[in-house]
């Protein structure tokens, strides 16, 4: 390691931290892998798709003037058998195709592309089949459902234990030959090699691979939940226009529909009538002639609507599931202040607009958060930056797993031990402090804790662990 402990103390407090940055290493690596992979992909999600995908994604010519949304949407419902078109994306470039979300019978999603220009369906492909679609799952949740998401959090929380501890352990210690921990010694050979590669890639990727974790998490089941409802309580949350929808059974903007704003999973959906009382309604199986809960004119005046407020982004439609709900559009542009959310009755009446600005500040803060951690902020050059932790994730965790293999004893962890056991008060009161934070990682370092001080020395099962 970078540094040399000075006394006896100094050297059991290194010990420590070492102990629990092999623990937390031997967990979290190949979560890690396949969070920076799967992440890597979804940087360069677009870019991917129309390279994959050209012939769905862009119009076969450029098109001045669209045909009937409600038209595409037909074409799309015909296109797909037993299928009921939940959403509608439309593009403000007049080289793309416009998608519509299909919901079918078999509870799976389709995408149909159809040019706006002469209203044919271009076809169609289901996104959680398709490489983006595939790193998306595995990101989020490893393809196992909410299991998954808890697994995948959980191995987040436990990477920010092993970034803070690995910055302890390779921290220069010599601050005037500070940057040579910067650079790998190339003419170091063996172990000494991989620590140098890893000590330098740790320091200048743990710092960003902490932003990019913690502007993750509120999209996590637990931290998200956590910190959402602390947004909330406070204010600081989704916007207050939103509360005159509330209600004990009333269905929220997230539970109906995907892929919204962090910020709006929770708000309350707007009803048609701010009286109507109402509860939850998801979306219906798709049937074929099932009544509509919108009509083509409402639709059109709504789009009317949002473009003479002078809206040119992409807009997401999305279509209410039955007659109690509303019409929703808004848009996601790459930097959050230009998000925009408007609800609209059957009719095409506004009910319901926000923007960015009637956020609450910690609901701002996230959503530029988000923008930064998917890479579009600042365009290529985000998408750059992002690459690199991620790359810089990989060679951590390769390099980390080859200098653990080199150094463990035969059949054993090989994780170091302390000369006297580090008191339980600072244990306790490290994890009291990290459970102000991360409240997940504290439960789980208080199960890891009583295994590692009481349980491994008396289960001779468990002194594979030393």
């Amino acid at each position: 390691m970078a540094r040399l402990p000075k006394s006896a103390d100094a050297g059991d407090r290194y010990r420590m931290f070492w102990r629990w940055h092999l623990y937390a290493g031997l967990f979290v690596a190949p979560f890690l892998v396949i969070l920076a992979v799967t992440g890597a992909v979804y940087l360069f999600n677009d870019e991917l798709d129309d390279a994959l995908y050209p012939q769905l994604r862009f119009a076969p010519a450029p098109w001045s003037e669209r045909v009937a949304l409600a038209a595409m949407i037909d074409t799309a419902e015909a296109g797909v058998d037993d299928a009921t078109a939940t959403r509608i994306d439309v593009p403000s470039d007049r080289t793309r195709s416009a998608r519509v979300h299909l919901a079918t019978v078999e509870g799976d999603t389709r995408v149909a592309f159809v040019d706006p220009g002469s209203g044919t369906l271009l076809g169609t492909l289901v996104p959680a089949r398709t490489l983006v679609g595939i790193a998306d799952r595995l990101h989020g949740s490893l393809m196992l459902g909410s299991f998954g998401r808890y697994m995948m959090e959980l191995a987040a929380c436990w990477a920010v234990l092993l970034i803070v501890s690995g910055l302890y352990l390779g921290w220069p210690s010599d601050g005037r030959r500070a940057w040579r921990a910067l650079l790998p010694d190339l003419r170091a050979r063996g172990r000494a090699f991989w620590t140098s590669l890893h000590t330098a890639v740790g320091l200048w990727v743990a710092l960003l691979v902490l932003f990019l974790i913690f502007t993750g998490l509120p999209w996590a089941a637990f931290w998200g939940g956590w910190i959402r409802g602390g947004a909330e309580l406070i204010g600081e949350g989704y916007p207050p226009v939103y509360r005159r929808y509330a209600a004990v059974d009333a269905p929220t903007v997230g539970s109906d529909f995907n892929d919204v704003p962090w910020t709006l999973q929770q708000a309350p959906l707007p009803s048609v009538s701010p009286d109507t009382h109402h509860g939850h309604h998801a979306p219906p199986a798709a049937q074929s002639g099932t009544p509509r809960a919108w009509t083509p004119d409402g639709l059109e005046r709504a789009i009317a609507h949002v473009r003479s407020a002078g809206t040119q982004d992409d807009l997401r439609v999305f279509l209410p599931a039955d007659a109690r709900g509303a019409l929703m559009a808004y848009t996601y542009p790459d930097r959050p202040q230009g998000q925009i959310t408007w609800h609209f009755d059957r009719d095409g009446a506004l009910l319901v607009s926000a923007g960015f600005a009637d956020y609450g500040r910690m609901a701002q803060t996230i959503e530029l958060g988000v923008q930064l951690h998917m890479g579009n902020y600042f365009g290529r050059a985000n998408q750059l930056v992002m690459l690199a932790a991620c790359i810089g994730v990989v060679g951590l965790a390769v390099s980390g797993l080859v200098m653990w293999w080199r150094r463990r004893p035969a059949g054993r962890l090989g994780a170091p031990r302390t000369a006297r056991p580090t008191p339980t008060r600072v244990l306790l009161g490290l994890i009291v402090a990290t459970a102000l934070l991360l409240p997940l990682l504290a439960a789980s370092m208080v199960v890891v804790f009583v295994i590692d001080r009481w349980l491994r020395p008396r289960i001779p099962a468990l002194r594979w662990l030393d």
